[in-house]
């Protein structure tokens, strides 16, 4: 199943672009998408294990279900004050 990702800061910098098409597996979960980010993009691969992910319009963990019409969005931690 393609799905598409919105990338932001860090991520869209390493990627080179602000949205990616994912090949995930059937019924994926977040922990595929991160899966199939480090496949397809190597350089994020320090980075992808602390990814906040957003599926729709909340905040995900690793067993979120991901459907083709889920918007999905990836979010480096930020700090800062």
């Amino acid at each position: 199943m393609k799905v598409q990702v919105k990338l932001f800061a860090r991520a869209r910098d390493i990627v080179g672009v602000d949205c990616v098409e994912l090949e995930l597996p059937e019924q994926p979960q977040v922990a595929d998408l991160r899966t199939a980010l480090t496949r397809q993009f190597p350089d994020m691969e320090s980075l992808v294990p602390n990814l906040l992910v957003a599926v729709g319009q909340d905040y995900a963990d690793e067993t979120t279900a991901i459907s083709k019409e889920s918007e999905v969005a990836c979010f480096p931690p930020v700090s800062g004050g």
